[in-house]
């Protein structure tokens, strides 16, 4: 496991409060009105004993106010893939 998938699976399991395994490295690139959006790697981390949710979805993401975090997106409908889990995100920061 690399360290950057080990870094991610510390800061889903500490977000989420369950043991996370790592399960895919997924690259994405979102897309709005002919310009990228987003463009990176999504952490795919199934979770165990999590009370509502199965997979946890993690990437880096920049906020607002510049600064680049890890972001963790919860498997929960209507979030059901790499793509939903960045699009949830993005919209999260459009909506604020």
């Amino acid at each position: 496991m690399s360290n950057r998938v080990k870094q991610f699976k510390q800061v889903v399991e500490k977000a989420c409060q369950c043991k996370a395994r790592h399960v895919a490295s997924k690259a994405i690139i979102e897309g709005f009105e002919g310009q990228v959006v987003w463009d990176g790697i999504v952490e795919v981390f199934d979770l165990q004993g999590h009370p509502k949710a199965m997979r946890c979805y993690a990437f880096y993401f920049v906020q607002d106010n510049g600064e680049t975090v890890i972001k963790t997106v919860l498997g929960i409908p209507p979030v059901d893939s790499e793509v939903s889990a960045v699009r949830t995100a993005i919209a999260g920061t459009a909506r604020k």
